[in-house]
C-alpha cells in the first residue's frame, strides 16, 4: 500500500478491501469478527503496519465467500461479489485473538474514498486503487435542525444511564461533535433501522447539511425525534 506524493491527488494503491453488508461512516465505530483466511492475513498485516483498509458495502453477494453451485466447470466457482465504488477507510483501534483462526477487531471510520480500479487476488481478497475524499468541512447545525441533534443527545444519555459499565461498547463514542452537521447525521444514520442501500446513499452525499436534513426527515417519518 503506497500513497502518492503530497502535491498530487490523495490516492492509495492496492488498498485491501473488506466488502460488508453494512456501511461504515466517517467517525463511526465498527466491530468485526474475522475468520476467513483471506481476511485474517490482511487484517494482521494492516494492524502490524498501522495501515488502514477499505470498507465497502455489498450490493450483491455475501460477506462470507461462498461456492456458486451453478458455476461452469471452468472459471471462478465462487459466488459473485458486487460492491459500491464509494467506501470508507477503516483504522484498527483494537485487535484480539480469542482462539486460533479468529480475530475480533474494533475499527474507526476515517475518510471516504472512490474506487478507480479494483482487482480480486487468487485467494479472494479484493484490492483497489482509490482516490481519497478531502476531510468533510464542519458545517454548524442550523437552528431548524437543532431538534435532530438534541434527540441524539437524549438517546446517548439514555444509553449511558441504562448501562454505565459498558460505555466503550456504545455506538456513539467521543469526541462528541454536537455542532457538526455531518457528524450528527452520520451517527443517526448508523443507528437508523434503514436498509444498507439507503445508508450507502447518505454516506456518499458530499453535502453534510443535506445529509442531516434527509436524516431529520427520516426520523420524523419514524417518529423518533421526540
Amino acid at each position: 500500500m503506497s500513497s502518492a506524493p503530497a502535491a498530487e491527488a490523495l490516492t492509495l494503491s492496492q488498498l485491501p478491501l473488506f466488502p460488508l453488508q453494512t456501511v461504515l461512516f466517517p467517525g463511526g465505530w465498527l466491530p468485526l469478527r474475522i475468520f476467513e483466511v483471506r481476511y485474517l492475513d490482511m487484517i494482521g498485516r494492516c494492524h502490524k503496519a498501522g495501515a488502514p483498509f477499505g470498507v465497502v458495502c455489498l450490493s450483491e453477494g455475501s460477506e462470507v465467500r461462498r461456492v456458486n453451485p451453478s458455476a461452469p466447470p471452468t472459471g471462478d466457482s465462487f459466488a459473485k461479489e458486487v460492491f459500491h465504488t464509494v467506501g470508507t477507510l477503516a483504522h484498527i483501534e483494537s485487535l484480539e485473538r480469542p482462539q486460533p483462526g479468529l480475530m475480533v477487531i474494533r475499527c474507526r471510520g476515517l475518510q471516504r474514498f472512490h474506487i478507480n480500479r479494483r482487482n480480486q487476488l487468487p485467494h479472494g481478497l479484493w484490492v483497489a486503487d482509490v482516490t481519497l475524499d478531502e476531510h468533510e468541512a464542519v458545517v454548524t447545525v442550523p437552528p431548524d435542525l437543532a431538534n435532530t441533534r438534541d434527540a441524539l443527545k437524549r438517546l446517548l444519555q439514555n444509553l449511558q444511564e441504562r448501562d454505565p459499565q459498558s460505555l466503550d461498547q456504545l455506538p456513539l463514542q467521543p469526541p462528541y461533535q454536537w455542532d457538526d452537521s455531518g457528524w450528527v447525521a452520520n451517527r443517526w444514520a448508523e443507528l437508523l433501522p434503514a436498509p444498507a442501500e439507503l445508508k450507502q446513499r447518505l454516506m456518499a452525499l458530499d453535502n453534510p447539511l443535506l445529509r442531516l436534513e434527509l436524516v431529520s426527515d427520516l426520523l420524523d417519518k419514524l417518529g423518533l425525534e421526540n
